[in-house]
């Protein structure tokens, strides 16, 4: 199954209602099949622009992160039912790169040459 990570704003609540709306979408995905990794607290913040959503305008919402792993059919199911809760603000869905972050320096390493940190090494006599 896929990796995938889940950037999620809701509105700005109480702490308990927070909590209800975080355990409702992680059921939402365990029911669906989705194994979840992570769940990160990014913390509360000033929207970077007021946003509409279920007749009500936002100035600030509540930044989380979950990293599961999924099967591909389930991704747009999940994101139509954030769509629907009201504590939801703005769901956003990210599959994670399969190699991680050291497959992306190899990768950067073979398209675009050494890093900088690589050419100011001097080679040992």
């Amino acid at each position: 199954m896929p990796r995938y990570e889940l950037a999620l704003i809701l509105k700005a609540m109480q702490r308990p209602e927070a909590a209800a709306a975080l355990r409702r979408t992680v059921e939402t995905l365990l029911e669906r099949g989705a194994v979840v990794r992570d769940l990160e607290n990014l913390g509360e913040r000033r929207l970077p622009y007021k946003v509409s959503k279920h007749n009500q305008r936002h100035t600030h919402g509540g930044y989380y992160l979950i990293d599961f792993h999924a099967s591909p059919s389930v991704v747009k199911g999940v994101l139509n039912h954030l769509e629907r809760d009201v504590d939801v603000i703005r769901p956003t869905m990210l599959k994670k790169d399969a190699e991680g972050s050291q497959g992306s320096q190899a990768s950067q390493a073979q398209c675009c040459g050494p890093s900088p940190a690589q050419t100011n090494k001097r080679p040992s006599t």
